[in-house]
């Protein structure tokens, strides 16, 4: 059984950026699959910004983002200081704000998740 945090902290300005989250959705999708291991998916700092995109259908990477948003949450200081937090009321994802309005990284790792960010 893996444990694995998943934050996603790159932005949607550039082609790399585009490539980090098709990686962290790749990798997150990997961990959902395995039904032993245990996932968090956390979009955090700029990364909040990919909500709006990811809900619309038309998006490239919609469906993978659908394959795993069960285990999404977000940031919420951070959808609020990058302008996000009405897409993501509106999602109905969760938001985290256990640490100064963001999640707990001390917590994840108290709980012995391995944290891996894109």
């Amino acid at each position: 059984m893996a444990k694995a945090a998943i934050v996603i902290l790159a932005g949607n300005e550039s082609h790399s950026d585009y490539g980090r989250l098709a990686n962290a959705l790749e990798a997150a999708k990997e961990f959902a699959e395995n039904d032993d291991d245990e996932l968090e998916l956390i979009f955090d700092g700029a990364g909040t910004q990919w909500i709006p995109e990811l809900e619309e259908e038309e998006s490239d990477y919609h469906e993978l983002y659908q394959a795993v948003r069960d285990d999404a949450a977000v940031c919420d200081y951070c959808s609020g200081a990058f302008g996000v937090e009405d897409a993501v009321a509106d999602s109905g994802l969760v938001t985290l704000a256990e640490y100064d309005g963001h999640p707990s990284v001390r917590s994840l790792v108290d709980d012995d998740y391995e944290i891996i960010t894109f």
